[in-house]
């Protein structure tokens, strides 16, 4: 959303700025133009410069005998720039010439004289005229230069007399720009507008759960994309919420099962105990042992409740000690072949080292693997075996719990680690509580660790374990 704001204001400063910038730029341009005028050599030079250069050349003009004549800087001056001369005397003769045009006269009137100085012009030609006068005790002379520009629409002075035809160029050229750049922004705040109802009605409709997601292009593209991500999250996050919720409600009236269950013939064996009839001293210590089971399956359901409120709240201490890992899994894997219940199964062990020194909490570590390998013996049938294997690098620990057991799909693989996801019914398996999994995933994140599950349907089920050792 940040990006999105930076990039819009900067769209809207550099239309404005390029608007005022070619305004600028034309009118300095036009500016420019009207100001400076291109000489025979190439180079620029102010537009006044003919009149300077006709005001200073009188100069160069001096009298030998009462005769005018031009000096050899001046004709060398006239050579650089390709200017005519015409001298002309009282009467408007021409006395004196050089390099002068073909459209000029030899003589001129008053008339033609004052025509001349006005317009600057002479007819048929790109030549611009500039007049001057030189005296000497006895009479006086008029010169004539022909200026190879044609400056006839230039202001040459910039007074407020003979700028009318810049003004009036300009002027017209500068009124349109301003409102051009009056008109781009007023159809660029409609335009800005339309978008900010369009974010807002967005905002709206996807606090409605009623959004579309519209293409992100444009300038506000950021922005859009950034509603498309968020209406996306919010749609996955009430998604999760029901699926949660419906798991959260599954897994309560799982556990309220599993919790009569046992409660069931705590309370009619208890009641039997209570009768007066005479019961043998057998009877009465197979309703004891009956009873004491189910207590115990009680107080699992209990601890694992407990457990898992602590681990999601980080409120379980982790005392770690360095201990050898592969005698660890070796004796947890003994101690489990030694119930009763599971003294017919096989567990098969394999390690690329005969000790592994690893630090970990023993307990943790008890229950976590306990509920891996039990989870798979309760989940298979009587033929189902499992698989340690222990291995260790330089950068990790791996170890793999495999079973060839009944496998599962991947839609349960998908919710396996989900703290209120069963996969089975815990009428036919009363032995779980539901939550060992979860238990086991987060005594394992809880020592750095990762937990990944791979199954195949009727084929077996493979955990496997990562602990980094950096």
């Amino acid at each position: 959303m940040k990006r999105s704001g930076y990039r819009t204001v900067f769209h809207i400063y550099m239309i404005f700025f390029l608007s005022l910038l070619g305004t600028f730029l034309l009118a300095g341009s036009l500016f420019f133009l009207t100001i400076t005028i291109q000489k025979a050599d190439g180079q620029m030079a102010r537009s006044d410069w003919p009149q300077l250069f006709t005001d200073e050349f009188k100069e160069q003009i001096i009298f030998i005998d009462m005769v005018p004549r031009i000096k050899q800087s001046g004709i060398t001056a006239l050579q650089d720039n390709g200017i005519g001369l015409q001298l002309l005397d009282v009467s408007g003769r021409e006395v004196f010439s050089y390099q002068k045009p073909e459209q000029a006269d030899t003589a001129y009137s008053s008339m033609d004289l004052l025509q001349l100085c006005q317009t600057g012009r002479i007819k048929d030609s790109g030549l611009t005229a500039c007049m001057g006068t030189v005296s000497n005790a006895e009479s006086g002379y008029t010169y004539i230069l022909y200026f190879p520009v044609n400056i006839s629409k230039v202001t040459m002075y910039l007074n407020g007399e003979r700028f009318t035809g810049g003004r009036m160029i300009i002027l017209p050229i500068l009124s349109a720009l301003f409102l051009l750049v009056l008109i781009s922004g007023v159809l660029y705040g409609l335009f800005t507008t339309r978008a900010m109802k369009r974010l807002t009605t967005a905002v709206q409709e996807i606090s409605g759960r009623c959004y579309l997601p519209v293409k992100d292009s444009g300038v506000f593209r950021d922005l859009y994309h950034s509603l498309n991500t968020l209406n996306e999250e919010i749609r996955a996050s009430d998604r999760l919420q029901v699926q949660t919720e419906k798991m959260r409600e599954e897994w309560i009236s799982n556990i309220t099962h599993d919790l009569k269950t046992p409660l069931s013939p705590i309370k009619g064996y208890a009641e039997i105990l209570g009768d007066s009839g005479g019961q043998s001293e057998e009877q009465c210590r197979r309703y004891a042992g009956i009873i004491l089971k189910n207590v115990s399956y009680i107080e699992t359901l209990i601890d694992d409740l407990k457990l898992t409120y602590q681990l999601e709240n980080g409120m379980l201490p982790l005392n770690r000690e360095k201990q050898d890992i592969v005698r660890f899994l070796k004796e947890l894997a003994i101690d489990i072949l030694n119930t009763p219940k599971y003294e017919n199964r096989t567990i098969h062990f394999e390690g690329t080292a005969d000790s592994i020194i690893f630090s970990f909490d023993q307990k943790l570590f008890t229950r976590a693997f306990r509920n891996l390998i039990i989870n798979a013996f309760v989940h298979g049938d009587e033929t189902t075996e499992i698989a340690l294997c222990v291995s260790a690098s330089d950068t990790e620990l791996k170890i793999d719990v495999s079973d060839n057991g009944k496998g599962m799909g991947e839609e349960m693989t998908g919710h396996l680690f989900d703290r209120y996801y069963r996969g089975t019914n815990t009428g036919q398996k009363p032995e779980g509580s539901g939550l060992g999994l979860a238990i086991a995933r987060d005594i394992i994140g809880l020592h750095g660790g990762m937990i990944s599950v791979a199954s195949i349907p009727d084929t077996g089920t493979k955990f496997q374990i990562v602990f980094l050792t950096d």
